[in-house]
């Protein structure tokens, strides 16, 4: 044999060896068969259970369509779907009714088609497909926040540990893609996900400690890269990198479930573009001013609005295009769980931006009237839009709509700026923001109201009328030099 050839083996039989020692179950040999028909829960499930009491190993699910109700993940498990693998979820939805057991009383908000909840070191890997069919009928039910049953997810995992997902791709999913609960240690790299088939199409939806997302292409109906806070834990120590994004909603998205909070986050290097498909949203057609067919809402929003803590959040190098707003910072008060006093949205720093923008819905940074937005440094940022905004916009009231769902139209279909609008804000610094509109607009490059402790430094505006406005602020600096009224 070749040298070259003993030494791929070798490199093969190493990563195979290092995704999960233990035994090989070929699924196949327990009797599942990949026409598309037969129903394979219990051959891939009793593979599951088989590696899991020898210790560990490796489900392998062959080329082949195989139709499947919910699967219990377990520990040392590693599921790996080869090229060509498919693995199809039912539409019966009471399929879905028992995936996770009752804990303390109440149920999960919904399942999921591979779930598991307490255990440890699991993987899910390979080249191949996981596809919910979340566009059937059986879970066409609308938004979820209107009600009605609980549609599943495609992967569901709560409170596990060491968790690794790797080069799958995860489509038409009938609830949210991925969920990843209370969950620490968690590899997410290369996966590809496309679901534009229901409502609540998140693609990545993550509420965990210490997890690395990487190499990820995301084209979903809803959020796309969703960090959530559903409990009193922090969601935190998390790195994002290397991933192109497309969604009709958020791009990048903290909250809105925000009840514990986010803690010491960076995310870099990713794009965010337009979806490929727009099932539902049609913004121009529901919304003034929107300039394309299809576009992101927001291409970073940071929504802290359940009493919870952001301290610590970096995002940098992103390239944006087809977004309706590219930065969105909302402190509200919509609902206090864990934390009687309110919440804090703090320690923010943002660089390194190019966007695009195809509305007259700017940039803002807001809290409320008693819990002001602190410490957020925005730099490097170059907007190009098509501008337009008039004279009559700058005095609309915007208003205070504290317990409202946090988006970027709560405010209406405009602001009273052009490139940001602050207000209940100290201590926010802009540096090197360039916003070029492509028509005349009669609006500041900022508006600033009821905020304390700001510098902007050398910023400008192409076809803006004012460079700033300020109402009820103090301790305003203008490239160092304090700002005269």
């Amino acid at each position: 044999m070749k040298t070259w050839i003993k030494w791929l083996l070798l490199v093969t039989l190493s990563v195979w060896s290092d995704i999960c020692l233990g035994d090989v179950i070929d699924v196949t040999q327990r009797g599942a068969k990949g026409d598309a028909v037969t129903d394979n829960t219990e051959p891939i499930q009793k593979a599951v259970d088989e590696c899991a009491q020898k210790g560990g190993g490796i489900v392998l699910v062959p080329s082949g369509t195989y139709l499947i109700r919910p699967i219990e993940l377990k520990s040392n498990v590693n599921l790996h779907l080869e090229a060509g693998a498919v693995l199809l979820g039912s539409t019966n939805l009471s399929d879905y009714d028992e995936a996770f057991p009752i804990k303390d009383g109440t149920m999960n908000q919904s399942s999921g088609l591979l779930y598991a909840r307490g255990q440890e070191n699991i993987s899910l890997t390979g080249l191949g497909v996981v596809d919910g069919q979340g566009g059937s009928p059986t879970f066409q039910f609308g938004n979820d926040a209107d009600g009605g049953p609980k549609r599943p997810k495609l992967i569901y995992l709560v409170e596990c540990k060491g968790i690794t997902v790797q080069d799958l791709t995860l489509r038409n999913s009938a609830y949210w893609v991925q969920h990843y609960e209370k969950c620490e240690d968690v590899i997410i790299r290369g996966v590809k996900v496309f679901s534009h088939c229901n409502y609540n199409n998140d693609g990545l939806d993550i509420d965990a400690k210490n997890a690395i997302i990487s190499d990820c292409y995301i084209d979903v109906e809803d959020d796309a890269i969703c960090f959530k806070s559903d409990h009193a834990d922090f969601c935190e120590n998390i790195t994002v990198t290397n991933c192109v994004v497309a969604s009709n909603c958020n791009a990048i998205k903290f909250g809105t479930a925000s009840h514990g909070g986010f803690r010491n986050v960076a995310v870099s290097n990713c794009v965010v573009r337009r979806a490929a498909e727009d099932n539902i949203r049609h913004w121009s057609k529901q919304l003034e001013h929107i300039s394309a067919d299809v576009t992101v809402i927001s291409g970073i929003a940071i929504e802290m609005v359940d009493g919870g803590i952001a301290d610590g959040i970096t995002i940098s190098n992103v390239s944006m295009r087809d977004v309706q707003t590219p930065i969105f910072i909302r402190l509200g008060d919509r609902n206090r769980t864990f934390r009687k006093e309110g919440g804090v949205l703090k320690n923010v720093n943002i660089g390194n931006i190019v966007a695009r923008a195809e509305s007259l819905i700017t940039g803002s940074i807001t809290g409320v009237e008693n819990s002001c937005v602190e410490n957020v440094f925005i730099h490097d940022v170059q907007i190009e839009y098509p501008g337009g905004g008039t004279k009559a916009m700058v005095s609309v009231p915007v208003p205070e709509v504290s317990k409202d769902y946090p988006e970027n139209r709560m405010f209406g279909n405009t602001l009273p700026a052009a490139g940001f609008y602050v207000r209940h804000a100290k201590n926010i610094r802009f540096h090197n923001i360039r916003v070029n509109a492509f028509q005349p607009d009669e609006r500041p490059l900022f508006l600033l109201d009821d905020v304390k402790d700001t510098s902007i430094d050398r910023c400008s505006g192409k076809n803006i009328a004012d460079f700033i406005v300020v109402n009820k602020s103090r301790e305003v600096e203008i490239n160092g030099e304090p700002f005269d009224k």
